[in-house]
Parts: C-alpha cells; structure tokens; sequence
C-alpha cells in the first residue's frame, strides 16, 4: 500500500497528540505474525522490502551494502560485545569480544533479496551469541536495525513498527471509537474535548467529564494503551462508560455505539464578522470538513462576512492530495504545486480544477515558523497566485514530499521521494514560505506595523521571496530567513493584524501591492499617481 504525502515534520506535539487521540484502526494485523517471535525467514522478506523500496522510491540513490552495514552496526546498541566489520570489498563479519566469528560473502548490488537475506542471516547469527538479542522480541530487532538504515536517509525517512503504523493509518484515515480526546489520570480519564458529530458528542459526553468506569473496570487502574484498546472496537459495538461530572451529585452511566472516526482537524469560529478557520493537520476528512463549515458560515453570515482566515500556524503537516484539494477551494485556475525527484513517477503537477464560482472574499492565511509542508503548499499556492495574504513570520521550510510503503510485518517505510516547488517556481525545502506582512521582524506596536502596511514599508516584495539562493549554503539561507525569522510562538498580535486587514479594505489593498504609495497616502493603483512616486511591487497571479 502506498500513500503519497507531504508528511508532517517530526514534532514533540504531533507525538503527544497521537498519543492523547484515539487511533487505533480496527484492521487485521499480518496472518501469524507475532512480535514475539523472531522468523528469520519474515526478516529476509522485510529487509529486501525495504531495500527494494528504497532503491526504487529514495529521492537519492544509496548503495545497499551503506543501507546494510548501518543497519546492522545498530545491534552494538544492544549488546555492545557486538561488532560488524568489511575487511575487503567482497566481504562483512559479524565481530564477537573483538574475534571474527563468521564472514559473510557480499550480494552483487541490485539483488535486494540476497542482501536482505543476508541481514536476516547476520540478526540471527547475532541472536546466538547474544542473551539480550536472544531475549528481545521480533519487532524491537527489526525497528533497532531499520533505525541505523533509514539513519543513511534524511530526516524525514523512517520506519514504524506494526502498531506505530497501526496508529499512523488511524490517523489518516479513522478508526472505530467513539470521538473523544482524553488524558489518563489517577482517578481515571479525563475527557479534555469531544469532537463535533460523533458518538461522544450524541452521547452527552462533555469536556472535563472524568471516565471513572469503562465496561465495569475502574479506569484509573489502566494505562493508556489499556484505556486506548477498550474505548476502540469494531463499528458498530457499543461501550459502557460511568462518568464522574462537575456539579453532578452522582456519577452518570452512558452508552456509547463506536462508529468510524476520523480526527478533526478543522474548526470554526466567527471574530468580528471574519471566518477564522483553524486547521490543525491534513487527512482524509480536512477538505470535506473546510467545504462544509464554508457553505456553513456562508448560509449563517452571509453578507456579513468580512473576509477568510486560514490559521496554519503550528500545522506540521499532513497528506498531499488534502493540501492541493483545500488550496482547490479558493481558487478558479492556475497551479497548486508540483513534485519533483528521482523516480520518473514523481514528476507530478497539482492543478485548480477551474471553478469560477470559487469564492473570492478577501482571505488571510496564517503562518508561523511551525507551519511546514502541506500547510506550505497551500500558503504558497493561495501567495502565489494572489488569492491570499500571508501573515507572520517565515514558516518551517519542509519541502519535500514522503511516500509510505506498507511492509510484510504490518509496519510502514515512510520515505523521502521529491521536493515540491511553489507555483511561481521556487523550492520551499529549507527556505519555508516569506509572508506579505511580517510580524516577527522587529518588536514593532501593533499600530506602528499597520502604519508601515499602509505606507508599503512592511512588505516582503515578490522578487525576494522567489529569490534564487543556494539552501545548502547555511550563510546565505540564514541571510534570507533573517529577513522575516520564523517565531514557533503563536501570538495573538498575528491573527489581531489579520483581522485589522480584512476589516480596513484600504490597508488590505496595500499590503497586497493593490495600492501607489506616496509619502503622504496610499492611492488606488488605478487612479493617477504623481510624478516620482515610488510604486510598491504587488502580487501577480502564477501561469
């Protein structure tokens, strides 16, 4: 199974959040597949799935015996009596106490099945001479060496075992639960939301409810993945929860029926007359869920809305199809992003499907020095073709596309297969996307920033953020960056500006290049301009 996504960057929150969700699909696992047990036979097959996989989807070609020998190498982490040495070019040897005690001859370079048969065989001899290999289960040998493999890779490159994976695909596309956030207490579970149109929600379940009781054992007795394994279940079944509630005399018991979930990562809220929508991730849900709270607020506020805010700040990511699709809503033509690797497949090109009846209110996307991939993708589709301001400070600099390939033990190799380039041209990996109105450069009021918008003093010019420089010169990159340095904060001066913008047209106008600026007043770039005036640079739509 393969799944192209423009991957979320690693975070300490992103981790924390699948650790407070539950994700867990309800999918059958490999058919006599224990993590208990080592099968020298399954490894062989998984090591040559991941040699296959790499050589034919890696962004950049890496030789097999480099792939091998670091995989291997990771077992002296385990037992550190454990060696692997090449004393020539035809050979490897598994090294014991500093004794050689057996070699192996080296496979021909593109036979990925002997070099994985030849992984499984050096585990195996290792196991043998070693109690704390031999004692280890099947899946922590197999993520030990695939974690000194995919260490020759960047860092986006990974492996996960099978319930690692199991998670991951729970998050992408749902899993049977009931649709509640919690965090595990000593006097049970916490409920700290409940997501919109779930069983939880249809239930009566609130947030800060206190899970005492989960089909008639004490919730508080259990650990999180114990708690995760009784809320999940297959569709359709139900669960029995006695909730401990503020202001409630006695604890209520409820029913729940477990239906498919999938997270939530869009909400809604209504600031001064502007829609601000918060997107949190990107699966398979993001876009159906923005396209219904668009009709949504459009039938509810109609004429009175002032104007779209995108909030992607802290967004790490999330599957490509959902960014280009998301992008898609708001505009009538043009490019969204394209891909670009070393597989001939990855040469790809996201169009707008033509819509002219895309909606076209003023619209504010949201950035911070978090926001990375897909979240940059949209940023840079809506920048470059004119659709959207960009407000904050320069986002992460994620650019590169992961395709997610499943293995014979359950688990997925993530892997690194193109970089993506913003319509206009440019390539985000390192370099992130530059707002129009920058609100980190400097310690600037809130109404000293506006001022300098009005007058065209604040924004990143067009030529500067599609600037070519050399991302792997780490003086020039930071030169570049310097010139709007990404904040990881989120500050309310951010999403306040945005707001002042879509409610001032003549302010939204210049910070967009609509507007002459003179030293005394921004003009209508249609109308006159005097003799000598500077003329801010505005955005121009991508061919």
């Amino acid at each position: 199974m393969k799944r192209h996504t423009a991957m979320a960057r690693p975070t300490k929150a992103a981790g924390l959040l699948i650790g407070l969700l539950f994700l867990v699909a309800c999918t059958a696992g490999n058919a006599g597949y224990s993590s208990a047990e080592y099968d020298r036979r399954l490894a062989a097959r998984l090591f040559t799935a991941g040699y296959q996989d790499i050589a034919a989807v890696y962004i950049n070609e890496v030789p097999p015996l480099q792939l091998a020998a670091a995989g291997l190498s990771e077992l002296h982490e385990m037992d550190e009596r454990l060696q692997l040495r090449q004393p020539d070019d035809h050979t490897l040897q598994l090294v014991v106490d500093e004794e050689p005690t057996r070699s192996y001859r080296l496979p021909a370079e593109d036979d990925y099945s002997a070099w994985g048969g030849l992984t499984a065989m050096v585990l195996e001899d290792a196991r043998t001479h070693s109690s704390s290999l031999s004692a280890a289960e099947s899946e922590t040998l197999y993520s030990t060496v695939f974690r000194g493999i995919v260490s020759e890779l960047d860092s986006y490159s990974r492996y996960s075992g099978r319930d690692t994976a199991k998670e991951n695909r729970a998050t992408r596309t749902g899993f049977g639960g009931i649709g509640v956030r919690i965090r595990p207490e000593e006097e049970g579970v916490r409920v700290l939301s409940v997501m919109e149109e779930t069983p939880a929600e249809a239930a009566g379940l609130q947030s800060h409810d206190l899970i005492v009781e989960i089909d008639g054992e004490a919730a508080g007795n259990l650990d999180q993945l114990e708690v995760v394994h009784r809320l999940r279940g297959p569709i359709g079944t139900r669960v029995t929860l006695l909730l401990r509630r503020e202001k409630a005399p006695e604890p209520v018991a409820v029913e729940v029926k477990r239906a498919h979930i999938v997270p939530q990562t869009v909400h809604l809220h209504i600031e001064e007359n502007v829609a601000v929508f918060r997107i949190s991730g990107f699966n398979h849900a993001s876009t159906a869920t923005l396209r219904h709270k668009l009709k949504e607020v459009e039938k509810t506020h109609g004429d009175e809305l002032r104007g779209y805010i995108l909030d992607l700040r802290s967004n790490p990511g999330g599957l490509l199809d959902q960014a280009v699709s998301v992008a898609d809503l708001f505009l009538e033509k043009g490019r969204i992003v394209s891909t670009h690797g070393r597989h001939p497949d990855s040469h790809q090109y996201f169009d707008s499907r033509e819509d002219p009846h895309a909606t076209q209110r003023p619209m504010i996307v949201l950035v911070n020095g978090n926001s990375a991939s897909a979240s940059e993708i949209v940023a840079a589709a809506l920048q470059d073709a004119g659709r959207a301001l960009v407000v904050g400070s320069n986002s992460y600099g994620k650019g590169t596309v992961q395709t997610v390939l499943r293995l014979p033990n359950e688990g997925e190799l993530t892997l690194t297969w193109a970089r993506f380039h913003a319509p206009s041209g440019y390539p985000l990996d390192r370099r992130g996307i530059m707002p129009d109105v920058c609100t980190s450069a400097s310690e600037t009021e809130e109404e000293q920033l506006l001022t300098q918008v009005s007058r065209g003093e604040n924004r990143l010019y067009r030529d500067l953020r599609q600037r070519e420089i050399d991302v792997n010169d780490e003086e020039e990159l930071a030169s570049f960056r310097a010139h709007c340095p990404a904040q990881e904060q989120e500050f309310d001066r951010d999403l306040r500006v945005a707001l002042r913008l879509l409610q001032d047209s003549t302010l939204y106008a210049a910070a967009r290049g609509d507007l002459t600026i003179t030293a005394e007043r921004p003009i209508p770039a249609n109308s006159a301009a005097p003799a000598g005036a500077a003329t801010a640079e505005g955005l121009t739509s991508a061919q």
